[in-house]
């Protein structure tokens, strides 16, 4: 894989029409995304001393953090509509390449701080909510 800037990393928040259109949050100045398979343990007796996990049994979800500055009041107002309601909502992370993964998340965190002297800044944590696709360039 080729190093890529993390400010090539973006969060996309849908506006939930049938046709979906997405909107850059804002300006990220730090994002992340965790993505964690549940292994369940399969090892009986005679399995050895070893565990024996199955594949693709457990339980998966994927969780995405990001922060930065609002450049859209239309995002802002879409993102802190969405941390009020606890709805699931679509979301779509971007990477460096092209490629991203979308579904349906719920805001669980979601922050707003800013001191006298500079701009306002947000944070947010998506958790997910359903079925989450990764979709290559």
């Amino acid at each position: 894989m080729v190093a890529q800037k993390g400010s090539l990393m973006l969060i996309k928040v849908g506006d939930g029409q049938e046709v979906e259109n997405f909107t850059t949050i804002g300006g990220l100045r730090v994002s992340s995304m965790v993505l964690n398979h549940a292994a369940i343990d399969a090892g009986c007796v005679g399995s050895g001393p070893w565990r024996q996990l199955m594949s693709a049994a457990g339980v998966c979800d994927m969780r995405i953090e990001g922060g930065g500055m609002f450049t859209d009041s239309a995002a802002e107002q879409l993102v802190e509509g969405y941390a009020f309601a606890g709805s699931a909502n679509h979301f779509r992370l971007y990477s460096g390449n092209g490629d991203y993964v979308q579904g349906p998340f719920i805001v669980t965190m979601y922050a707003r701080s800013g001191h006298v002297d500079t701009e306002e800044m947000y944070s947010l944590r998506l958790e997910s909510a359903g079925d989450v696709q990764l979709v290559t360039g």
